[in-house]
């Protein structure tokens, strides 16, 4: 279900950038590089760890992120790229990160980079799903200007971890995929 769900939205997503994607005017090819009316989609695996660890009670919470993405940044032009990610959510437990703010860091093999400030988030727990959504800003780089949607899909275990209840959970790894979009 949840293969079948990341295809789907990355399919949806991909199709998106391709029919939106218009080449920069002469003189502006600069800025067209970066500002560009196209967005960058990325997906690929994301491994996260918390400090402190994770618990049922929900304190301020240090989260650091490392994902390593296959970005597609124009129509039939993918690079692969790296993002990391560091910030706070004021308010996190073992149900889930509020209000976090995190900044990502994507270095992608062409040479280029964005950095990405990320100041909402959810958190939407279904049956055996949580599906941490992050919404922000690119402040520099490809993008520079643009919306930028971060989802990470987890797998979860019929019942919470049993390190909730004890020492807390350390980290913990899904798939994710970063929109970059006019």
């Amino acid at each position: 279900m949840i293969g079948g769900r990341r295809a789907a939205v990355a399919l949806s997503s991909l199709a998106l950038v391709g029919s939106s994607w218009a080449g920069a005017p002469a003189g502006q090819a600069d800025e067209g590089r970066h500002r560009g009316p196209g967005g960058v989609v990325c997906t690929g695996p994301s491994t996260s760890v918390y400090a402190p660890p994770l618990t049922l009670e929900s304190r301020a919470t240090r989260v650091h992120t490392e994902a390593r993405y296959t970005c597609t940044v124009a129509p039939g032009r993918t690079v692969p790229a790296t993002g990391s990610l560091d910030g706070v959510s004021p308010s996190a437990s073992c149900n889930g990160l509020t209000s976090p703010r995190i900044t990502e860091i994507v270095r992608y093999a062409d040479g280029e980079r964005s950095l990405i400030v990320y100041d909402s988030g959810t958190t939407l727990r279904t049956v055996g799903v949580l599906d941490v959504h992050l919404s922000g800003r690119v402040t520099e780089g490809r993008g520079k200007g643009q919306s930028a949607q971060r989802d990470v899909l987890l797998a979860l275990p019929r019942e919470l971890p049993t390190e909730c209840l004890s020492s807390g959970l350390q980290g913990n790894s899904g798939q994710a995929q970063l929109e970059i979009r006019p």
